[in-house]
């Protein structure tokens, strides 16, 4: 999936929202919710895993934040003969994929990270019909992408009206709305709740240890704050001849 850009540059917001960026929803997502996360996984390797590798995380460390056996693994997860100890790569060599799409698919491990997931959000939802493309889609928030909408599917297919809107006496195609084309199997809610489910389990891979940080984050501020009081106490009674 994510050809994710295969390229990612910004400079597309500009242009499609008239000199402004369009308005991004938030993602909203939660990486402590484990039945989003196992979703999420379930999505990426049907839909993403074909194109994109997740090569720093590890199946069995997988496995064990979300909540899955090794034989489940295998069941949901492992579809080509992979070992629990493997990292999520895949087959696709970066010169099949420079030939078949102009440009290797990156690596999705910290893509969340590295774009962020409000971006990544945004981006799932904002396919539209393109027949000028090669893949016959383009993205609002990149402009030419090379990553066909692979999700279509289940979105369906749509057209973006553009409306031109006088920017300092220039005309600027603006991006005004989508119009259906083809329906989806899903509904937009659903469809949103999948892009979501998807984007939380690359939340989780750009960082696994981040629930545990977190815990780690608030039991270190109450250690400190107690060792706060403990320090204003002793001062209090070291130095109350001289108060």
């Amino acid at each position: 999936m994510l050809t994710l850009g295969l390229a990612f540059n910004v400079a597309a917001l500009a242009q499609h929202a008239g000199g402004g960026a369009l308005p991004m929803e938030p993602a909203n997502t939660d990486v402590s919710d484990l039945a989003a996360l196992q979703r999420g996984a379930k999505y990426f390797v049907n839909y993403c895993f074909g194109c994109h590798s997740a090569q720093y995380v590890r199946y069995n460390r997988l496995g064990a934040d979300l909540g899955l056996t090794d034989a489940q693994l295998v069941e949901n997860i492992m579809f080509t003969g992979e070992r629990p100890f493997d990292m999520m790569t895949n087959a696709m060599t970066d010169e099949d994929a420079a030939a078949w799409f102009g440009i290797a698919p990156p690596d999705l491990s910290l893509i969340a990270r590295s774009r962020g997931t409000d971006y990544l959000y945004n981006f799932l939802r904002g396919f539209y019909q393109d027949d000028t493309a090669l893949s016959g889609a383009n993205n609002l928030w990149l402009e030419n992408t090379a990553m066909p909408h692979v999700l279509w599917e289940l979105q369906g297919v749509r057209r973006a009206v553009f409306v031109d809107r006088d920017v300092d006496g220039v005309a600027v195609p603006t991006f005004e709305h989508f119009e259906p084309v083809i329906p989806g199997t899903l509904s937009e809610a659903e469809y949103d709740g999948l892009v979501r489910d998807i984007v939380t389990f690359l939340d989780y891979i750009g960082e696994p240890m981040q629930l545990e940080r977190r815990a780690l984050g608030v039991r270190v501020i109450g250690f400190l704050l107690v060792f706060l009081l403990i320090a204003y106490m002793l001062k209090r009674e070291i130095w109350k001849d001289v108060d």
